[in-house]
């Protein structure tokens, strides 16, 4: 299988009808089709947000979740499921890419270990948490406020203020312990929040000068991984995942994570991540508040 062949619509036409047939075979009934529909078009721009900027799809569905009285576990839970289809779509999209261009990405060189490294720990962290049921040291909505007000404050940064200078690909020691450390970190924030391992890798290779399309990829394939190691918890520990969201916002960011990086091309890189950093910077002052 090959990156173009992803996105050919000989794969976009069986998956659509293999989704339809899913909903046809579900017992959801037509009015709740007309009521999760919508569900649809938030996967589709969750993943889209996901896989062009390094951050998880979380930060789109977490805010949504609030205002629909999900419980936090079913927050969580639920942005989980969602992002199993998001980011494995997009990890697969990135991959691919780097498989085809390998011979020409020679900033990539570190690209392998930093998964490997960032994944093991960041598994390690998220099962601390669900171990030893360390709870978060304040409510979802306080925590998932402040981390959008961060991350909105970063993207804004990164556009306006981080100017171009060479890159770099090769990774110090002191490059392996931080990716240990944001790992163990980022995976119990993962735990918490759905989002954060990926956020935090994206900043510290940004930070670090490597190049940001590695950057991105590589939060992308780390989030993927961390959250099919978290969704065991809230599916066969404690089923806690809202399934009609899923059926719905699953296969669209299926569809998000697969057209990211085309759709991103397009709209210019810059003005939707402009667009997003806004968007989360109104989340968190509205949250704090």
């Amino acid at each position: 299988m090959s990156f173009l062949r992803l996105t050919n619509p000989k794969f976009i036409r069986p998956f659509i009808v293999i989704w339809f047939v899913m909903l046809l075979l579900s017992p959801i009934t037509l009015e709740g089709i007309n009521e999760f529909g919508l569900f649809s078009f938030i996967g589709v721009l969750g993943a889209i947000f996901a896989n062009s900027t390094g951050a998880g799809g979380g930060v789109v569905f977490i805010p949504l979740f609030n205002q629909l009285n999900f419980t936090e576990q079913q927050s969580v839970a639920t942005s989980f499921a969602i992002q199993c289809f998001g980011m494995t779509a997009g990890a697969f999209t990135w991959w691919f890419h780097y498989k085809r261009e390998k011979t020409q990405l020679r900033l990539w060189q570190g690209f392998k270990r930093i998964i490997s490294i960032t994944t093991v720990s960041s598994i390690v962290g998220i099962w601390l948490v669900y171990g030893y049921h360390l709870t978060s040291p304040s409510s979802l909505h306080q925590s998932f406020s402040w981390f959008s007000l961060a991350l909105g404050l970063f993207i804004i940064v990164t556009v306006f203020f981080l100017k171009p200078h060479r890159e770099r690909s090769q990774l110090y020691l002191f490059d392996w312990f931080a990716l240990i450390t944001i790992g163990i970190f980022g995976g119990a924030l993962t735990a918490w929040l759905s989002v954060g391992v990926g956020e935090l890798l994206a900043i510290y290779l940004i930070l670090r000068r490597f190049d940001i399309s590695m950057a991105v990829a590589t939060a992308v394939i780390v989030s993927a991984f961390t959250v099919w190691a978290a969704i065991w918890q809230h599916t066969l520990i404690q089923f806690e995942v809202y399934w009609q969201v899923v059926l719905f916002a699953g296969p669209g960011a299926v569809l998000g994570g697969v057209f990211a990086k085309t759709l991103v091309t397009h709209l210019s890189a810059t003005k939707l991540k402009l667009f997003f950093a806004f968007w989360l910077l109104i989340i968190g002052l509205v949250g704090i508040k």
